[in-house]
């Protein structure tokens, strides 16, 4: 979710910007191809929120357990969240980079996946989501044939590791197993994306070795788990800490947070995710998620919670212009859902931690509160710019 070099790679997609003449030979055709572009992006992001809403909900329900719930959105919950819905945005986001169109199947596929999931269609929901990570392969293997790169080769590790759960999903494993997989592919995605933008920005030569060796860890971590969960979850959670401490020293954010508006934004919220990565590595790699419940719950949050979704945070007012067309202005606002999220995330792991469920609980609908907030930040502030653009 890289937001700088991705916004060079889908420039002509911005609102305000003009890709072709209105009017004059071939106007309307291409109108027509362009709002079907915004269909190919738009609905499967309605559909990635419904997994949102669906897994939040299901969140709810495992930490309060009087909470009714269809019995798959608690079940799923973690599917829902790691590939129905962020596996939607990051496919997305791909497919617009690819600049095809039949990179959007994609993201269709694993709409239709969460969409399925949640409606309890579960074998349904795993052929889908599992389609749509050996799509997501495709897509890299297609950008690989444009330009060779170390960071396309990084993404498409994680690209693999997604396909590689949803196959052993399909083959009988259960959700707790594939649980390093779906780190892997987040974790390497993001990753690859932030080494583009280092490359683009500052990155000396050589430097990219030490992420390149992280990956690979974490990689092989991965495929460890299939034959020893515990310990290739302490192999992956080290090369999740090489990660964390590769990105906290080499990323642009380092020098951006000393700025102002909209870039020190997007770097506090990085820098925050990084270390939140770093605390899960740690715990992983100590425990090999096999410490009881307390602390698995502590250690996926922190990666999936703390790291992953404080990424959303802070590229979301860049990624929604290159996406759907939508301006998503910054406003100083946006840091009231972040500042939610951390604190949240922060007392959910000291909650589990301490083993008090009362604390761990309210960390939990705390962090719910922050997402719901967020979004209705960004619903607000997208409205707010389509006013103004309209009113010029």
């Amino acid at each position: 979710m890289a937001a700088e070099p991705m916004m060079e790679r889908s420039r002509g997609n911005f609102p305000g910007r003009r890709p072709f003449p209105e009017g004059g030979p071939g106007s309307a055709p291409r109108a027509a191809a362009s709002g079907a572009r915004l269909a190919l992006t738009r609905l499967p992001l309605l559909a990635g929120a419904a997994a949102l809403l669906a897994g939040l909900y299901g969140g709810v329900a495992l930490l309060i357990t009087e909470v009714p719930v269809p019995a798959a959105f608690a079940e799923q919950h973690g599917p829902l969240m790691a590939l129905g819905f962020l596996g939607t945005l990051i496919c997305l986001e791909r497919a617009v980079a690819l600049r095809s169109r039949w990179g959007y199947t994609a993201p269709a596929l694993s709409a239709l996946g969460a969409v399925t999931l949640a409606a309890g269609a579960e074998q349904t929901g795993r052929l889908a989501l599992t389609a749509a990570g050996g799509w997501l392969v495709g897509i890299y293997l297609a950008l690989l044939g444009r330009r060779l790169s170390r960071e396309t080769l990084v993404q498409l590790a994680g690209a693999l590791a997604w396909y590689a759960a949803g196959l052993l999903w399909l083959g009988g494993r259960p959700v707790p197993e594939l649980v390093v997989w779906f780190a892997a592919f987040h974790v390497l995605t993001i990753a690859g994306e932030r080494l583009e933008l280092a490359h683009v920005a500052f990155l000396r030569r050589g430097a990219s070795d030490g992420l390149m060796a992280a990956a690979v860890v974490l990689g092989a971590g991965a495929v460890c788990s299939v034959w020893a969960p515990g310990a290739g979850a302490r192999v992956a959670g080290v090369g999740m800490a090489a990660v964390a401490a590769w990105l906290a020293w080499h990323d642009i954010a380092r020098r951006t947070v000393r700025g102002h508006g909209l870039p020190r934004y997007a770097a506090v919220c990085l820098l925050a995710g990084y270390g939140w990565l770093a605390a899960a590595g740690v715990l992983w790699a100590a425990t090999g998620l096999t410490a009881g419940s307390h602390l698995y719950d502590a250690a996926l949050h922190a990666l999936f919670l703390g790291f992953v979704m404080s990424m959303v945070f802070g590229h979301a007012p860049m990624i929604l212009p290159a996406v759907l067309r939508m301006s998503l202005p910054y406003r100083p606002v946006l840091y009231v859902p972040l500042a939610l999220l951390h604190t949240a995330v922060a007392v959910r792991f000291a909650g589990d931690l301490a083993a008090a469920d009362a604390v761990r609980t309210a960390g939990g609908l705390l962090a719910e509160i922050a997402l719901l907030v967020f979004a209705g930040c960004a619903a607000t502030l997208v409205w707010l710019g389509r006013r103004a653009s309209m009113g010029r």
